[in-house]
């Protein structure tokens, strides 16, 4: 089966808050509901980009491997 992520996107007096069930810490707002999907989708690369450098940093000087595991499935 493939993981899917599930985005949640509430309305507000502002407009619209959107987040992401399974990435904690991806969330976004926008005026529109289209204008938070795409934030969404920008909030998710930030925030996956943001996760490589902190494990990076925490990786130098370490002896270590890494590879891509491709697609997760479950």
């Amino acid at each position: 089966m493939e993981t899917k992520l599930t985005a949640v996107f509430e309305k507000s007096p502002y407009g619209y808050i959107g987040y992401v069930e399974e990435l904690p810490g991806v969330n976004t707002q926008g005026k529109t509901l289209e204008e938070t999907k795409k934030n969404l989708i920008e909030a998710i690369r930030l925030v996956l980009e943001a996760n490589r450098q902190i494990m990076e940093e925490e990786l130098t000087g370490k002896e270590f491997t890494k590879e891509e595991i491709g697609e997760v499935l479950v």
